[in-house]
């Protein structure tokens, strides 16, 4: 017979890979949210790494230009490792609450400039000293909060992928991300490995959220995508904020 815990564990990875497979991530915005209702961070950040994972793996490996995605965000992707490990202990001693809302508030405030069209470009020639800078700081505040979206997000969409290319550059920025945060949780012995049964049956679940998600997401336009994807960023921004001031 299943407990609540395991029926609510299964609804979280559920809704959360749906969501990851539409809109290309989400999956620990929403997860460490909703786990955080019924344990400590760094027990959902331990749990959440197998289902991270795997389906950013997938997520990554869909996609038909990987190569030239690495070639391009690979300064990034050496930020991100150096500023993960670097507030290797931030997800146990930062304010949990406080990182939360900020990050909240910041996704907020970017899906409304996406709402309303503010462009985001950037020169090729910048993004050599850019995106160490942009991967480090996704780094930091992912070793605080467990999650991987900001500022890699919105400089990732600067650079002008296609929306394929957009989710499959999403993939190896969080794949990245999660190996460094699972590095992280070992280094300071967090990692709590007793909760291997339970990871396996969140990916699992999050694995079948994921892939209905991507049924929907082949079958939108564009502009749907861009609509979809906004929007999905304002509700997991409201939420996060909402979440921690209420």
């Amino acid at each position: 017979m299943l407990d609540s815990i395991t029926i609510f564990l299964a609804g979280v990875f559920l809704l959360a890979g749906l969501v990851k497979g539409v809109i290309g991530l989400g999956l620990p915005t929403l997860s460490m949210g909703l786990l955080s209702l019924v344990m400590r961070p760094a027990e959902a950040a331990a749990i959440l790494i197998a289902p991270a994972l795997i389906t950013n793996l997938w997520q990554m490996l869909m996609g038909r230009h990987l190569a030239s995605v690495v070639r391009r965000l690979w300064p990034v992707m050496l930020g991100v490792i150096g500023g993960t490990l670097w507030g290797a202990d931030w997800l146990i001693t930062a304010d949990a609450r406080l990182g939360k809302t900020l990050l909240g508030i910041t996704l907020t405030i970017y899906a409304l400039s996406g709402f309303f069209a503010v462009p985001l470009s950037l020169q090729p020639r910048k993004e050599i000293w850019l995106g160490p800078l942009v991967g480090a700081a996704t780094g930091l505040i992912s070793a605080a909060t467990g999650v991987f979206v900001m500022p890699a997000v919105p400089y990732l969409q600067a650079l002008g992928f296609s929306k394929e290319d957009f989710v499959q550059a999403l993939g190896l920025s969080f794949t990245v991300s999660t190996l460094a945060l699972a590095l992280a949780l070992a280094s300071t012995s967090t990692l709590n490995w007793s909760l291997g049964p339970m990871a396996i049956g969140t990916t699992a679940v999050a694995c079948l959220g994921m892939l209905l998600g991507q049924v929907v997401r082949q079958r939108l336009t564009t502009q749907k995508f861009r609509l979809i994807f906004f929007l999905g960023l304002l509700m997991l921004g409201v939420y996060l904020a909402a979440h921690t001031i209420l």
